[in-house]
């Protein structure tokens, strides 16, 4: 075998090692073996709480929902048969949660965001300039906050997350082209929240 081939192979091998040990790792759950799970939790989490708080928009609330994701996580471990990553199902759960509390907290209170009233004035130009890169960045979050659920996770997944659309589609459970399709469909409702910023 040439030297080519073998620089070709190696990819595909490191993929395949790397599932092997995810799975081997499952399976440690499984069985119940002290410390496996809370290995997961150690590889998985700060991503996923991540991407949690830019769902939810508050620490507090990610951080109890990072909980419930993985308590979910461990209870269905039985049922992950290993078609995907485990990362790809981790993040399926966190989105689903996410989407849910999202509902679940649009429905009791009839907003997405909580209005801002009690804004200190900052007095001199450097903390203007970190004040109106502050209110840019939180006109961004609102802006994904008014996303459509769909809309949202998809960009936040693509575009904050860095995943590609078929990693999209797996993770929210749609077709690939309906990921491209609502990622198109979120940067265009953002440019039109944002107006000319």
């Amino acid at each position: 075998m040439t030297s080519s081939k073998v620089t070709a192979l190696r990819p595909a091998d490191g993929i395949s090692a790397a599932r092997a040990a995810e799975a081997a790792l499952v399976e440690r759950c499984r069985r119940g073996e002290l410390g496996a799970f809370e290995e997961i939790y150690r590889v998985h989490s700060p991503r996923l709480f991540g991407l949690i708080h830019r769902m939810v928009g508050n620490p507090a609330d990610a951080e109890d929902l990072l909980q419930e994701v993985f308590l979910a996580a461990h209870r269905k471990l039985d049922g992950f048969r290993g078609e995907s990553a485990l990362g790809t199902w981790l993040y399926r759960l966190a989105t689903n949660h996410s989407l849910d509390y999202l509902r679940s907290r649009a429905a009791k209170s009839g907003q997405v965001t909580d209005p801002m009233d009690d804004e200190p004035m900052l007095p001199d130009a450097g903390s203007r300039a970190i004040a109106e890169s502050t209110v840019a960045k939180m006109d961004l979050e609102r802006a994904v906050a008014q996303l459509p659920d769909g809309c949202r996770a998809a960009f936040l997944l693509h575009d904050v997350e860095g995943l590609e659309h078929r990693e999209v589609a797996e993770a929210l459970g749609i077709a690939e082209g309906t990921s491209k399709s609502q990622v198109h469909k979120a940067r265009l409702r953002l440019r039109a929240l944002l107006g000319g910023r």
